[in-house]
């Protein structure tokens, strides 16, 4: 699949999110699991990957089965107030 640039940036950014499954991700770009975690690969340098794998690879909340049904949205309330 092909993204532009602002699809590519928001990709990389529910990927870093804590809250976002990959769940939606694949639900809004149709990029599975390993498909974001290639996709990770590509994008950022190796280090930066690292720290993402083992970042996202300890979240119950990347994975919408994993989630606790308190997480019922995938940012924090806090995240897009207006100032």
């Amino acid at each position: 699949m092909r993204f532009d640039i602002d699809e590519q940036s928001r990709i990389l950014e529910m990927a870093w999110e804590d809250r976002t499954p990959f769940e939606a991700i694949e639900h809004q770009f149709g990029l599975n699991e390993s498909a974001v975690i290639r996709f990770v690969r590509q994008s950022l340098t190796s280090n930066s990957f690292k720290l993402w794998r083992e970042r996202a690879s300890g979240r119950k909340t990347k994975h919408a089965m994993l989630r606790s049904s308190n997480v019922s949205r995938g940012y924090c309330p806090t995240q897009y107030k207006l100032r």
